[in-house]
C-alpha cells in the first residue's frame, strides 16, 4: 500500500507539474466536435477519457519495457519517439486535409473501436502522445525507468508505474474534460468546427516539430519545477519500501551514518557474497568468496578506473593492503563500471596498472555485488571482521587516518598479541573547497553545465563558443558528435571550461592531440589508449580559472572532474 500511494502521489505531482506542458495543449483539445445544438455525441464524450487512457498506457508500457523491446530488436534506441513524433505529424496533417483523413481510416475501418483515425476516439492520439511524453525524471519515475532498462520488472514495479500512470492520468483528464466542455460551450467553436480541426491539427504538427528539436526543453527549464522538493520526499519514502535493491537494515543503518562522518565500529550484519562476478584480476584465476576469506579482516572498495574520487582514495586501500597483508587483512577491489568503456577487462586492468593496484579486483560489469551491499556511489569501502561481519562503512574520500586505526582494532581482535607494522603514510588529496566545480559529463544524457544549462541531442552538429561564459560551466566550439555518455571530436572541436579547483582533469580517450590554453600559455598533451583522465589546468591552491582545450578529430570526451 506504501508503494501504491507514493506511486499515485509521484503521478499526481508529475501531472500538475511544468514537465506536461509540451503535450497540454492536444490534451485540452483532444475533447470531441459539438453538434449543432451545441451538445456532444455519446462518441465525443468518451473521447477526452480515451485520449488520457491512450497516453498513460503507451507512456507507461515504453518505460518499461521500450528499452528491452529496441535492445532484442537491434534497432535504434530513438525508434519509439521518431514513430510517435511521425504519427503526430500524420494525424495533424489528417485534421488539415479530410481526404488525408480518409485514406488513413481506409486500414482500420474493420477493426473494432478504439481506432487510431483522427476523428475517432482519441484513443490512437493518446498512444501517439505517450510516446513523446517525457515527464520529469523524479525519484518515483526514475525506479520505474532503471528497472525497465535493466529488466528487473517485477511486482513492486509494476504497483508502482500503474499507480503512478494513474495518478498522472488524474490532472491530465481535467485538463482533457475542461477542453471539451469549452469546446461544446463556447459558440464561437460550434459555428467554426472546421476551423478549429485545422487549427488542431497545426497545433500537433507544430508540437511535433518543438519536440524534434527539442524547443520544448527550453520552456521546461525556464519555468521554475515548483514540484521538485515534494517529489525529492517522495523519493525517500521510495527507498523506505523496498522496492528496489536496497542494502539489509542494519548495513543501510551504517551506510547512513557514513555520510555523518562516523568513526566507529559498529555491527552492521553479515557481508554479503560477491555475486556475478564476471571475472576476477590479480589473483592468479582463483575466485575469492567471503565465506572462503572467513579469519582474516576484508575491506570491500567500490571504484571505477576513472573516477579521480577513486584515484584519490585507492592509493590508501593498495598502501594498506602493502602494510598489513601479512597480518592478516585482504583488499578487494570491487569494479563497478560507471561508462560502458570501464565494462572492458583489458581497460580496467590498464586503469589499475597505472594506479600500481596489486590486490585482487572483482569485474561487477552487471551491477550484482553493488546491488547485493546496496551500495549507491563510488568510492566505498565496506570493513569486515575476520567473522565476516560489517564493521564499518566509508563512502567518499578523507579520513584515512581514522579508518586504518579501525583496521589496525580489527587485526589485533582477530590475532591477540599480532605486533602490528607502522601506520602508513600517504598524503591525503582529498579537496575540501566547499565551492569547487562538481564532476562534469559531457555526454547528451546529462548536460546541466552546458552553458546556458541548455542541451543537445545526439547526432553530429555544429557549436559557437558564446560570448559570456557561466561559472562551472562548459562550452562548445566546433563540430562534435554526441551520444549518451560522451562527445566525440570532428573539424575544429574545442572546450571551453569555467572552474573553480585546483586541479582540472579531462577524461578522453582514442589518438590524438589535446591543445590546452590556459592562462596565457599552451601546451600539447598527447592522448594514446582507453579512456583515462588527463590533467590539463593546475594551481598551487584553489582558484577560479578558464581552459580552452581544442581536440583532435576522433577523440572522445566523457567528463571533466576536479580536485
Amino acid at each position: 500500500m506504501p508503494l501504491v500511494l507514493i506511486g499515485l502521489l509521484g503521478g499526481l505531482i508529475t501531472g500538475v507539474s511544468p514537465c506536461i506542458l509540451p503535450v497540454l495543449p492536444l490534451v485540452f483539445l483532444g475533447g470531441g466536435s459539438p453538434t449543432a445544438d451545441g451538445g456532444l455525441p455519446a462518441a465525443a464524450r468518451r473521447r477526452p477519457f480515451l485520449v488520457v487512457l491512450g497516453l498513460v498506457t503507451s507512456f507507461a508500457a515504453f518505460t518499461l519495457f521500450g528499452t528491452l523491446l529496441l535492445s532484442a530488436l537491434h534497432v535504434p534506441s530513438d525508434l519509439i519517439r521518431c514513430l510517435g513524433l511521425g504519427a503526430l505529424v500524420l494525424l495533424g496533417l489528417a485534421l488539415v486535409f479530410p481526404a488525408l483523413e480518409g485514406v488513413i481510416e481506409r486500414p482500420f475501418t474493420r477493426l473494432p473501436q478504439p481506432s487510431v483515425r483522427p476523428g475517432g476516439s482519441g484513443f490512437g492520439l493518446g498512444l501517439a502522445l505517450g510516446a513523446v511524453f517525457v515527464p520529469c525524471a523524479g525519484p518515483v519515475l526514475a525506479a520505474i525507468t532503471v528497472a525497465g532498462s535493466t529488466g528487473r520488472v517485477g511486482v513492486d514495479t509494476l504497483l508502482l508505474t500503474v499507480s503512478f500512470a494513474v495518478g498522472c492520468a488524474i490532472p491530465l483528464l481535467v485538463f482533457a474534460l475542461a477542453g471539451r466542455e469549452v469546446v461544446a460551450r463556447v459558440r464561437a467553436f460550434q459555428r467554426h468546427q472546421r476551423v478549429v480541426r485545422v487549427a488542431s491539427g497545426i497545433v500537433m504538427i507544430v508540437l511535433a516539430v518543438a519536440l524534434a528539436l527539442n524547443v520544448t526543453d527550453a520552456i521546461q527549464r525556464a519555468i521554475p519545477d515548483y514540484t521538485t522538493s515534494i517529489g525529492n520526499s517522495l523519493g525517500r519514502g521510495l527507498d523506505s519500501t523496498g522496492s528496489d535493491a536496497k542494502a539489509p537494515v542494519g548495513l543501510s543503518t551504517c551506510q547512513a551514518a557514513a555520510y555523518t562522518g562516523d568513526d566507529q565500529l559498529r555491527d552492521c550484519g553479515p557481508a554479503p557474497e560477491f555475486t556475478g562476478i564476471e571475472q576476477w584480476l590479480n589473483t592468479g584465476g582463483a575466485s575469492p568468496t567471503i565465506s572462503g576469506l572467513s579469519g582474516k579482516v576484508v575491506l570491500v572498495d567500490f571504484w571505477a578506473y576513472s573516477c579521480i574520487n577513486c584515484q584519490r582514495e585507492l592509493p590508501h586501500a593498495q598502501a594498506w593492503y602493502s602494510r598489513y597483508a601479512e597480518t592478516g587483512l585482504v583488499v578487494v577491489g570491487v569494479h563497478t563500471p560507471e561508462y560502458a568503456f570501464e565494462h572492458e577487462a583489458a581497460n580496467v586492468a590498464d586503469g589499475a596498472a597505472r594506479l600500481g593496484l596489486r590486490f585482487p579486483i572483482a569485474l561487477d560489469n552487471d551491477d550484482a555485488t553493488w546491488d547485493a551491499y546496496g551500495n549507491e556511489s563510488w568510492p566505498a569501502a565496506y570493513l569486515i571482521d575476520a567473522t565476516g561481519e560489517i564493521r564499518h562503512v566509508s563512502i567518499g574520500e578523507g579520513d584515512y587516518d581514522g579508518e586504518e586505526q579501525l583496521i589496525r582494532q580489527l587485526l589485533e581482535a582477530a590475532n591477540p598479541g599480532v605486533t602490528l607494522p607502522a601506520v602508513t603514510d600517504v598524503a591525503d588529496t582529498t579537496p575540501h573547497d566547499v565551492a569547487q566545480s562538481p564532476e562534469m559529463y559531457l555526454g547528451s544524457e546529462r548536460t546541466q553545465y552546458f552553458t546556458g544549462n541548455a542541451s543537445y541531442p545526439d547526432g553530429t552538429g555544429t557549436f559557437h563558443f558564446p560570448a559570456q561564459l557561466e561559472p562551472s560551466h562548459y562550452a562548445l566550439d566546433g563540430t562534435w558528435t554526441a551520444s549518451e555518455e560522451s562527445l566525440l571530436a570532428g573539424a575544429g572541436a574545442r572546450i571551453e571550461l569555467s572552474y573553480h579547483a585546483s586541479s582540472v582533469y579531462l577524461d578522453v580517450g582514442g589518438t590524438g592531440t589535446l591543445t590546452v590554453t590556459a592562462g596565457g600559455t599552451t601546451r600539447m598533451i598527447a592522448v594514446e589508449g582507453a579512456p583515462n583522465i588527463y590533467p590539463v589546468a593546475s594551481s598551487g591552491a584553489p582558484a577560479d580559472g578558464t581552459v580552452t582545450i581544442a581536440l583532435s578529430e576522433g577523440l572522445a570526451a566523457y567528463s571533466f572532474t576536479f580536485g
